[in-house]
């Protein structure tokens, strides 16, 4: 899989407009109204990411997920990080 431009990880950004480049990732923080409802999110997100094999390296302190998104294999950022966090980003519609 190769790895995506400044270019094109600029244009994928504004799509996902609460997703921060660090690095060779993108990151995002979300916050809930409690450990439940943060876990419960954190299993969807599993589902997603299981489904399409792509994992992604995430925390979990009481109500708040902090998830970051790349792909090792390539070594650094590919659609699949975009797609992932699309639909992460889907789920709280």
């Amino acid at each position: 899989m190769k790895t995506l431009s400044d270019e094109e990880i600029s244009a994928g950004l504004i799509e996902l407009s609460d997703w921060q480049r660090e690095g060779e990732g993108i990151e995002r923080s979300f916050s809930f109204d409690g450990f439940v409802e943060a876990f419960g999110f954190m299993s969807s997100v599993a589902l997603l990411a299981e489904r399409a094999n792509h994992h992604p390296e995430w925390s979990n302190v009481y109500n708040r997920v902090h998830i970051r998104l790349t792909t090792h294999d390539a070594g650094g950022l590919t659609r699949r990080d975009l797609d992932l966090a699309g639909e992460i980003d889907g789920l709280l519609r």
